[in-house]
């Protein structure tokens, strides 16, 4: 016995168990999201925005993030490329390594960097005494983390996005002569330009909600390494108004840049 398809442009009825499971999970999401919304303090939301601690907290938090976003752009980009086109031993593993800050907990994220990068730290150690830089509880820290977090974001997007197109455009190039170097920046660079801008998104948006990574290594010390996310946390305690600004403008920032990159991040996957 065979079994037909239905009929082209006949509606097929969604099974009611999925819908309803389906609607549960929309609203188990939005719930929350309408609790803020409906606790935002709307007629003195202005005047908890412009206090110099929120101002502080908010302007340091675009600068870190926005540097992090570059620093992620400067390593991962070539990182990308050496996973997507380079086929030698390890290459999973490392692509494991590079995920792996998008699944450790925050917190054992600036745990480590603590251990590699402290004043007694594997690295920082020796930054501390040959050049006097200490990482820990500064700005230079915050981003630090940041980057940690944010760079396989920006990682697995471009190498997706690598790995999706046709080989034949760079190969043609060195058909012409085109060494790899110019060949990156001529061919590749243009044909995945799309999904490095969104990759450098999503890591300057994973960058401004950082906190784990961020207390655990720079602390949260007010102008100096007190993000907003930070200053959430902080502002719990002390004035519930301040902090439920502050989330709703999370919410809104990182809402916009995924409505920005609509199904982009979804549909890029590596093989």
């Amino acid at each position: 016995m065979t079994l037909r398809p239905s009929a082209r442009g006949r509606p097929r009825a969604a099974p009611v168990v999925l819908v309803g499971l389906a609607v549960a999970g929309i609203g188990f999401l939005v719930l929350p999201f309408a609790g803020l919304l409906q606790r935002t303090p709307w007629t003195g939301l202005p005047g908890l925005l412009g206090q110099p601690t929120v101002a502080r907290a908010l302007r340091l938090s675009l600068v870190t993030a926005t540097i992090a976003a570059g620093a992620s752009l400067l390593l991962g980009v070539p990182l990308a490329w050496v996973l997507a086109r380079l086929d030698f031993p390890g290459r999973s593993v490392l692509r494991a390594l590079v995920a792996l800050p998008m699944v450790l907990p925050p917190v054992v994220g600036g745990a480590a960097l603590l251990f590699a990068l402290g004043r007694r730290g594997l690295v920082g150690q020796w930054l501390y005494e040959r050049f006097g830089v200490l990482l820990p509880y500064s700005t230079a820290g915050v981003v630090v983390a940041e980057t940690f977090v944010a760079l396989p974001f920006l990682v697995l997007t471009v190498e997706a996005a690598l790995r999706s197109t046709d080989p034949r455009y760079e190969e043609a190039a060195a058909t012409l002569g085109a060494d790899r170097w110019t060949t990156f920046r001529r061919v590749t660079l243009p044909l995945v330009a799309p999904s490095v801008v969104a990759g450098a998104v999503l890591a300057w948006a994973r960058a401004l909600g950082e906190f784990g990574a961020t207390v655990t290594f720079a602390g949260n010390l007010e102008g100096r390494t007190q993000t907003l996310p930070l200053a959430v946390a902080l502002a719990l305690e002390r004035d519930r108004g301040a902090a439920i600004a502050l989330s709703l403008v999370l919410v809104v920032v990182s809402l916009g840049v995924l409505v920005a990159l609509r199904d982009r991040w979804f549909t890029l996957r590596p093989r």
